[in-house]
């Protein structure tokens, strides 16, 4: 929906524990349930079998997510991802945060 918001968290599962990841992905998210204007999230596999996932969660809008990410419960909620981030990118770039401006669907035709 327009005006949502999409933040994209890019990370990388270790080889050595090809579950690991999912794992962590579904402890956080069952402690988010509730949040206010987190609408949903989803973990995304890049199909190569790199071992590359995105966390995208959509947000009611960029005030709901800043007031969750401001608040005490971000830094504890999602500690438990930090090592999967994907270093590779540099800090700043693990992940992003996007504004939908337009949007299609099979109800849009």
């Amino acid at each position: 929906m327009v005006g949502h918001l999409r933040v994209l968290l890019y990370t990388i599962s270790p080889t050595q524990m090809p579950t690991a990841l999912s794992d962590v992905y579904h402890q956080i998210s069952q402690r988010l349930v509730g949040t206010p204007g987190l609408l949903r999230s989803e973990l995304l596999q890049e199909v190569s079998g790199s071992g590359e996932f995105i966390v995208m969660s959509e947000w009611s809008g960029l005030d709901a997510f800043r007031a969750w990410e401001s608040g005490p419960f971000h830094t504890s909620a999602t500690a438990p991802m930090r090592p999967y981030h994907d270093n590779n990118r540099g800090y700043r770039q693990a992940f992003g945060i996007y504004e939908v401006v337009a949007d299609y669907d099979e109800s849009s035709t």
